[in-house]
């Protein structure tokens, strides 16, 4: 048996995407898989090492790990005309967002990468993304850059929505945003390779077949939101383009790193070589 160690965040989408294969009901022959559960930062930063065979990262980090690690075609998140927003205690005028102080989750995730090309530079600081809320309603940020299901949640917490990327990205490309994807360690192989591929694709096509099964098991990973709130949100972002790429979410990542290379945020245009 080969251990392959997974990487992926301790969130319901990604609780619901890897349930079949946590719960043994779908396997890969020959491969023992070891789940990791962290925050997608955290993932972010062991992946630039290369530790992990397989982990998610912000489709924003890739472009420093393309070279150890392939795309995944399976396991992509990305948003329909939704995505991280910038929430507020109040309303912001768009030409003041970039002077307002910023909570983020992270230097290296997508949702930063977006609000530099929707915003600019503003000043910011690093929040534990389940913190953002709190530390934007205690005043410790003037707006907070939110991602997973505080998107949905924010209004409950007496927070306006100030900017919505998701909304400004579909309005100006047509294309979905992508947020997140999985990816393999180079080294293991093109067979290697698409056995993982595949097993991620039967793991999500078992939760689509079995959504009831699957959303109770990714309730454990939902910070307290209801059953309705959580198959709202895994629903979002466990869709088509998370069963495979195709063209358009091809397209949409090549246009990230297209439009973010021309404004001199990343060094080089990473491959979109998903397998």
């Amino acid at each position: 048996m080969t251990l392959i160690r997974i990487g992926h965040s301790p969130d319901p989408d990604d609780a619901f995407m890897f349930y079949a294969l946590t719960a043994g009901k779908v396997k890969a022959e020959g491969l023992e898989v070891e789940h990791v559960l962290e925050d997608i930062e955290s993932l972010n930063r062991r992946a630039r090492t290369g530790e992990l065979e397989v982990t998610a990262v912000s489709a924003a980090t890739y472009v420093m790990v393309h070279e150890q690690y392939r795309m995944m075609d399976p396991g992509a998140s990305m948003g329909k005309g939704y995505g991280p927003i910038l929430v507020g205690r109040e309303p912001v005028a768009r030409a003041e967002i970039e002077q307002k102080v910023i909570a983020i989750p992270g230097s290296h995730t997508t949702a930063a990468l977006l609000l530099r090309l929707y915003v600019g530079d503003p000043p910011i600081i690093e929040v534990a993304f389940d913190k953002i809320p709190k530390a934007v309603l205690e005043g410790q940020a003037d707006l907070g850059l939110l991602i997973h299901e505080g998107q949905i949640t924010h209004q409950q917490m007496g927070l306006v929505k100030v900017l919505d990327m998701g909304q400004e990205w579909e309005r100006d490309s047509g294309l979905p945003l992508p947020l997140g994807i999985n990816v393999m360690r180079r080294d293991l192989g093109e067979a290697m390779h698409r056995k993982i591929s595949q097993a991620l694709r039967d793991s999500i096509d078992y939760a689509y077949a079995n959504v009831d099964e699957a959303l109770e098991y990714a309730m454990r990973y939902g910070r307290g939101i209801d059953k309705e709130t959580c198959r709202k949100f895994v629903l979002m972002y466990v869709n088509d383009y998370t069963k495979r790429l195709g063209p358009d979410g091809k397209a949409a990542l090549e246009r990230l790193y297209a439009m973010a290379h021309a404004r001199q945020l990343i060094p080089v245009v990473p491959p979109v070589d998903p397998i």
